[in-house]
């Protein structure tokens, strides 16, 4: 979705977000409560109650675009501390994506020599 090194930005709305809002009630969040532009490209997350539902928010250069993401097992990590916005990488988005933990994700080795 985001190649690394893009330059574009992403930011995770700690907390609970209601997940009944859609694409006007979410850009109104991110304009009113963290006082930032939701049509400037940046990736804004969000999680509700359920911890194994996100949504993200972002416009394209066109259009306002959500991707509502919901895995079937486990839940995304999330930090719980009020209404502060976190700026992740799109490397940390990517990993929090697969519902892995993107705080400290840990590195799988794979062997250069058999045995």
């Amino acid at each position: 979705m985001i190649a690394p090194g893009s330059g574009i930005r992403v930011y995770l709305a700690c907390g609970r977000t209601d997940m009944r809002l859609g694409l006007d009630g979410l850009a109104m969040l991110v304009q009113q409560a963290f006082s930032e532009n939701p049509f400037s490209g940046t990736v804004y997350a969000f999680r509700g109650r359920k911890a194994g539902q996100l949504k993200l928010l972002w416009h394209d250069g066109i259009a306002l675009c959500m991707l509502n993401r919901r895995l079937e097992r486990g839940t995304f990590f999330w930090p719980q501390s009020g209404t502060t916005l976190i700026a992740l990488s799109p490397g940390q988005l990517a990993t929090l994506l697969e519902g892995c933990e993107w705080r400290a994700p840990v590195r799988s080795y794979r062997p250069e020599l058999a045995g």
